[in-house]
């Protein structure tokens, strides 16, 4: 529990911050949104890429707040301040010492990787509910707590809400948590203040280059969450990203691969899409475990789950029959039947090794054609779009739609993702409305085939920029399943 009372000078003293003020008031809560702002707050002026949040300190003196924590003194606002170099950085620092450091008492697993994070973390819920676990989630899907589900703004909310989410969940009784850590939280900071008990990694391709600039600077992002924060590192090291972090780590690591010689090793897998397998050998013993989603790319996020559960006490027996119990993840290889004599399967892979792998699956799980509906997100990485198109193209018709046009024009979108692929082996057709490029797909299945529809998984909307429609790719599918002839 919070330090009682935690005042402005011990805090200050805390975070190595210079106090101007009365030190003797006493901090409740942390916030960075002067509309939240109240009596007991601290109020965190975070500079960012549009607004400054020194601007709103007068707002948040107004509303009632105990004092800031800024970069430079703002003498208009007559309230205590305790200034420092970077006030995004210790933002979930000082949180974290207003609600009394919540993370020290959970076993929190951060996951990331562009890939399978939402995966790892539902697959460690459903191994948790096994063991007879306490568990909480945070991440693209939203909250879970006390099994009532919240809607997140992030995949990792910023540090402050973070810190009160954390708060929530230890005061519920939970014992231990699984969060997904994107390359942005990272970059900003937001899991500052966090004690892991264990960091994961999935893997790396690409993505996000909007943000990172660059796959080093991109890495480097993914890398921060090992770099002594967690007790133990969880690393994938199938891909050469994987590799160079297990190398590079102050912690131990336990290796996740294909075969003999790692800690967790995936023996003999099946990828089959509807329900995989695979032979896991972890702490000196072998078990057949069976997933849904299937696909090898889960057979990797499971084993990963495997070595993060073993590590906060978890068995194999129990690792098994969550695993077992799982009936799928939500927008990840996730059917639609409505009796038709094809696979339709809505999935979240947005990028460009993330539709090879499914496509490749497909392909290896298939007696028929691979149909694949796939499109380029606005106002995001533009170089990826090709690759997309390279990616789709591997298929046996590609459909080239919009995703999340966002303030771009969608025709261009498509343009760009049909650029690349030229030199595929994929028919491709053309169709800027999504719904539109979803009926098509399904129209051109045969018995034995698999649409796949990519991309927007478990999203429910469409993002134009000035609006924002309701959409969901499954709900299209079933709906022109039941209703078109024959």
């Amino acid at each position: 529990m919070p330090e009682n009372p935690l005042t402005l000078a011990r805090l200050a003293e805390r975070i190595g911050g210079e106090l101007r003020g009365d030190g003797s008031i006493p901090i409740d809560d942390v916030t960075h949104d002067s509309r939240r702002a109240g009596p007991g707050f601290l109020f965190v002026a975070v500079p960012g890429r549009i607004m400054d949040g020194h601007h709103f300190l007068e707002d948040a003196a107004r509303r009632g707040a105990a004092a800031a924590l800024v970069e430079d003194w703002v003498t208009s606002v007559p309230i205590p301040q305790i200034r420092v170099s970077d006030t995004r950085r210790v933002l979930g620092v000082a949180a974290s010492l207003a609600h009394g450091a919540p993370s020290a008492g959970l076993d929190i697993i951060g996951v990331t990787g562009t890939n399978g994070k939402t995966t790892v973390t539902v697959m460690l819920e459903a191994i948790a509910r096994a063991a007879g676990r306490s568990f909480g989630k945070i991440g693209t899907l939203g909250v879970t707590l006390g099994g009532v589900d919240e809607t997140l703004s992030h995949t990792t909310p910023e540090g402050a809400d973070l810190q009160r989410l954390l708060r929530r969940m230890a005061d519920g009784g939970v014992s231990m948590v699984a969060m997904e850590v994107s390359s942005h939280a990272l970059a900003l900071s937001r899991v500052e203040g966090i004690t892991f008990r264990v960091a994961a990694f999935t893997n790396l391709s690409q993505d996000h280059l909007d943000f990172h600039g660059n796959m080093e600077d991109y890495y480097l992002a993914k890398a921060i969450l090992f770099d002594g924060r967690a007790s133990v590192h969880v690393i994938d090291v199938s891909t050469a990203a994987g590799r160079r972090l297990a190398g590079s780590g102050t912690r131990p690591v336990v290796t996740v691969g294909r075969g003999p010689g790692h800690d967790v090793s995936i023996n003999s897998p099946d990828p089959d899409l509807s329900q995989a397998r695979f032979r896991c050998r972890i702490g000196g013993r072998e078990e057949t475990l069976e997933l849904r989603p299937g696909g090898l790319h889960n057979i990797h996020n499971a084993a990963v789950a495997a070595g993060c559960a073993r590590q906060v006490g978890i068995g194999l027996e129990a690792i098994r029959a969550g695993l077992a119990a799982m009936t799928g993840v939500r927008g990840r290889l996730d059917p639609v039947e409505m009796g038709q004599p094809f696979q339709v399967l809505v999935d979240y892979a947005h990028s460009p090794e993330a539709v090879e792998s499914v496509v490749r699956t497909a392909r290896a799980h298939s007696g028929g054609s691979v149909i694949v509906v796939v499109g380029g997100a606005g106002d995001r990485d533009a170089t990826k779009r090709p690759l997309l198109g390279a990616a789709a193209a591997r298929a046996d018709l590609a459909v080239i739609t919009s995703d999340n046009p966002r303030s771009e024009d969608p025709t261009s979108l498509v343009e760009q993702v049909v650029a690349g692929t030229r030199d595929g082996r994929a028919r491709v057709l053309a169709e800027v409305d999504r719904n539109a490029a979803i009926r098509l797909a399904i129209d051109h299945a045969s018995p034995g085939d698999v649409v796949l529809i990519l991309g927007k998984g478990h999203e429910t909307y469409q993002d134009f920029g000035t609006r924002v429609v309701p959409f969901d790719d499954r709900e299209v599918a079933a709906s022109w399943l039941a209703a078109r002839p024959g």
